[in-house]
C-alpha cells in the first residue's frame, strides 16, 4: 500500500513539474488569441528563452539575470511578431513559423559561438539555477494520528521542495482567470478578439491592446523557457523544448480558450509524458518491454486523438488570425 502511494504521488510530483512549461507556453497563447492574434511561434520564444536563460546564467552565475534574460528575449520575439501581424497586417501563421525556424537554427549557433560546447551551454552549476521553496510543516505532519506518515510523504512529495517557478506559475492561473473575466484589461482584450471594429468605435486602440497581448505571451513563454533550462533542467540543449510549444497550442484548442479547461489538459499531457518515461525499459505483464520510441509518442498521439475526437466543437475568438485595417 504504502509504495503504491509512493509511486502515485511520485506521479503526480512529475505532473507538476513538467506540466509547469506547458502552462505558462498555453495561457501565453491564451493572452494573445484572446486578442485576435494567433501566434504559433510559443515553441520559438520557448527555445530562445531556454537559451538567453541559460547562457546568461552561465555567464553570471546568477539565475535571475538568466530569467530576466529568457524573458527578455521572449518579449523581444513577441514585439517582432506583433510588428509583422499588428502594425503591418501580415500573416500570422507565417510570422510565428518563421520565428520557430529562426530560433531553432540561431540558439544553437549562438551556444557553439559562445561556448565551444556543440550547441549547448555548459552545465550550470546549483548557485546558477533557480531556487527551490523549502516549506516548513513537515515535522508537524509527524504528530497527526494514522495519517501522519502518509501526510508527510504527501507533503515532500507534492508540496516541499517545489522549483519558484511552480509556484508563480499557480499564481498565474488563479490570476489570469480574474483578469480575463473580472477586470477591465480582460474585458476589452476579450472584445478585441471577437470584434475589433467596436472597441476601436469606441475610442480603444486595437494595436496598442494586441500589442499588449503578446507582451504578456512574450513574457511568460521566456519564463516557460527558463524554467526548462535553469529550474527543471541545467543548461541548455539544442531543441529542448521538444514540441511543447506545440503541446501547448493544443492544450489551448482543447480548453476551448479558457483558462481552467486549458490547465486541465495541460496537466494530461503531462501526466502522460510522466509515465512514458516511467515506463521506459520496464517489463510489461504480457507485453514485454516496449519499444522506448513508442512510448515517446504517447504524449502526441493522446494530443491528436484529444483534438480529432473529443474535444468537440472548439470555436476560436472570432477575429483570431484576421488582421484589423481600420475603415477611413
Amino acid at each position: 500500500m504504502e509504495e503504491a502511494l509512493l509511486l502515485a504521488l511520485q506521479l503526480l510530483g512529475a505532473t507538476i513539474r513538467v506540466a509547469t512549461p506547458l502552462v505558462l507556453a498555453a495561457f501565453a497563447g491564451l493572452y494573445c488569441e484572446r486578442a485576435g492574434v494567433v501566434d504559433i511561434g510559443l515553441e520559438g520564444k520557448m527555445l530562445a528563452g531556454a537559451f538567453f536563460a541559460a547562457a546568461v546564467a552561465s555567464a553570471t552565475v546568477n539565475p535571475w539575470l538568466g530569467l530576466l534574460a529568457g524573458t527578455a528575449a521572449g518579449v523581444a520575439l513577441a514585439l517582432v511578431h506583433g510588428f509583422a501581424c499588428v502594425t503591418h497586417n501580415g500573416n500570422q501563421v507565417v510570422s510565428g513559423m518563421a520565428i520557430n525556424i529562426l530560433v531553432a537554427g540561431l540558439a544553437p549557433t549562438l551556444a557553439y559561438a559562445w561556448f565551444q560546447q556543440g550547441g549547448q551551454t555548459p552545465l550550470l552549476p546549483s548557485a546558477a539555477r533557480l531556487p527551490t521553496v523549502d516549506l516548513p510543516g513537515m515535522d508537524a505532519l509527524a504528530g497527526v494520528p494514522v495519517l501522519g506518515p502518509a501526510l508527510q510523504m504527501v507533503w515532500r512529495e507534492l508540496i516541499d521542495g517545489n522549483n519558484i517557478l511552480i509556484w508563480v506559475t499557480l499564481a498565474l492561473v488563479v490570476t489570469t482567470q480574474w483578469v480575463l473575466y473580472r477586470s477591465r484589461f480582460g474585458l476589452r482584450l476579450r472584445a478585441v478578439g471577437e470584434n475589433p471594429a467596436a472597441v476601436d468605435t469606441a475610442g480603444l486602440s486595437v494595436a496598442k491592446l494586441r500589442y499588449q497581448a503578446l507582451l504578456v505571451t512574450g513574457a511568460l513563454t521566456g519564463m516557460a523557457g527558463a524554467y526548462l533550462s535553469t529550474g527543471h533542467g541545467a543548461g541548455f540543449v539544442r531543441d529542448m523544448t521538444a514540441g511543447k510549444g506545440y503541446l501547448a497550442l493544443a492544450a489551448l484548442i482543447f480548453g476551448k480558450w479558457r483558462p481552467g479547461p486549458t490547465l486541465f489538459a495541460c496537466l494530461l499531457f503531462a501526466f502522460t509524458d510522466a509515465v512514458q518515461v516511467r515506463l521506459q525499459g520496464v517489463a510489461l505483464p504480457v507485453i514485454g518491454v516496449i519499444p522506448v520510441q513508442f512510448i515517446q509518442m504517447l504524449p502526441y498521439v493522446l494530443t491528436v486523438l484529444l483534438l480529432a475526437g473529443f474535444v468537440g466543437k472548439a470555436v476560436a475568438p472570432k477575429a483570431s488570425g484576421v488582421p484589423y485595417i481600420k475603415e477611413r
